[in-house]
């Protein structure tokens, strides 16, 4: 029981600061995709990171 093992565990924290209408459209996403605010970011950094292969 308890929480399952991974190979690619999420113990790294980090610390933000956005203004409320960034907040906002975060919010908003999370709420569209029934998801969380950490996998939205995740989400973004992947696509600027293959956005930053292709060029």
């Amino acid at each position: 029981m308890g929480q399952k093992l991974t190979d690619n565990p999420k113990d790294k924290r980090i610390q933000i600061r956005m203004d409320s209408e960034t907040l906002d459209k975060l919010d908003c996403l999370v709420a569209e995709q029934n998801s969380d605010r950490s996998k939205i970011i995740r989400q973004g950094i992947e696509i600027q990171y293959e956005k930053r292969e292709k060029e």
